[in-house]
């Protein structure tokens, strides 16, 4: 596990171990803080990620992937078009560069549409296995139509992954509760703990024991039974119990099909994620292009950035503060800002030029208190740093200036 001192991997620093790497470190445009565990690297991420694994293996818990789409389109920065063997082989190979770095409760999460989702989903199959699959979430990624062509895709998909499912489950985090949530519960019986929701007291019978099939008479007198196919949800002296305590509901004429209060109060761990993810919780494409232009004046940047609000919603679920977190195609370096802010160590690979012309450029704005994006959400105020490192092809680990 990762020591408190946040540079310190296994016992040993992290700038002692990636020169054995066959990484060099690069003074000038290492920023803030030296030594917070904070990297970025440049070079071919396959081969970085390999590298990784005698510094991180087991150890990151939550990865995030934004890999080309292989939809055949032309970007600021690269041509998105491979042919659909070689760019399923190429992520495959990354998936399981990866999967030795992950912690057991760990997760990854791949951003894609739908020209590859799907044979995307089988290649991670085959990688982490069916049993680990989280879920797919859909992303509302724009909410204007676009009217040129046969249908406006306003949706893209982020497939997750566990190393551990049972691991996981354990480990992940639920969302906070929200106003809209809160305002479903209402209390028409002014009870004293508070607003309340209902929820049936009847479940399906297929485990059932003879002591969940009874009648129940309501307050006013009527007799309830439950459906056909269906048992009550306790034995007759749990239901007698919880209808003393005032934990079942009989409508307002106290003759209603009994139901199950469940409080407010008592929803201290928040509530179970969703897979939709709607364009006014999580931000859009334009959203993140605004925030872009903001930080580096300019127009022509990246086209399908995200926003900072949707990284940060799989961060809070997938990870804790202190935690290491990889970005192995780190484009315009969102995952490592949002880290930042977040508290989480972050690892971000990138090939491209715009690993040194943008990335570094965004995280010193980061570093001196940038306040877009969900700076103002976690009360971002600056501070900290991160170390610039270049793979080496000949072993050497003189640093470069």
């Amino acid at each position: 596990m990762i020591s408190e001192d946040l540079d310190v991997v296994g016992g040993k620093h992290i700038v002692d171990l990636l020169p054995t790497a066959n990484f060099a470190r690069v003074e000038r445009l290492s920023k803030g803080t030296r030594g917070t565990g904070n990297l970025l690297i440049h070079g071919d991420n396959l081969n970085s990620l390999t590298k990784l694994h005698d510094v991180f293996a087991g150890q990151i818990r939550s990865v995030y992937l934004d890999p080309p789409y292989n939809n055949g389109e032309s970007y600021k920065h690269y041509f998105d078009s491979m042919g659909h063997e070689e760019w399923l082989s190429s992520v495959a190979a990354r998936f399981r560069a990866i999967k030795p770095l992950l912690a057991n409760n760990g997760s990854i999460w791949v951003s894609i549409d739908d020209s590859e989702l799907h044979y995307l989903k089988v290649a991670a199959d085959e990688v982490f296995g069916r049993e680990n699959f989280i879920g797919t979430i859909v992303w509302e990624r724009r909410t204007t139509r676009e009217n040129r062509k046969v249908f406006s895709r306003n949706h893209e998909y982020i497939l997750s992954y566990a190393k551990d499912i049972n691991a996981w489950a354990a480990f992940r985090n639920a969302m906070p509760i929200t106003t809209d949530i809160e305002n479903r519960y209402k209390n028409p019986d002014n009870d004293p703990r508070g607003g309340w929701q209902s929820v049936s007291a009847n479940v399906q019978d297929g485990h059932a024991t003879p002591q969940q099939f009874y009648s129940i008479k309501a307050p006013n007198g009527r007799l309830h039974e439950a459906p056909k196919g269906r048992c009550w949800i306790y034995t007759k002296p749990k239901m007698l119990e919880e209808i003393k305590k005032g934990n079942i509901w009989f409508g307002k004429d106290g003759n209603g099909v009994p139901r199950v209060k469940k409080f407010l109060k008592e929803r201290v761990d928040g509530v179970t994620p969703e897979t939709l993810w709607r364009a006014h919780e999580v931000g859009t494409t334009t959203d993140a292009k605004k925030h872009l232009i903001q930080l580096f004046n300019a127009k022509t940047l990246f086209d399908t950035p995200k926003p900072e609000q949707l990284i940060q919603r799989i961060l809070h679920i997938s990870s804790n503060p202190g935690d290491i977190v990889l970005d192995a195609y780190l484009g315009s370096g969102t995952t490592a800002a949002v880290a930042h802010k977040m508290g989480r160590i972050y690892v971000g690979l990138e090939n491209g030029s715009h690993l040194e012309t943008h990335c570094v450029h965004r995280l010193e704005q980061v570093i001196n208190g940038e306040l877009g994006g969900i700076s103002s959400t976690v009360g971002w105020a600056g501070g900290g740093g991160f170390d610039f490192y270049r793979a080496t092809k000949n072993g050497s680990t003189r640093a470069k200036r």
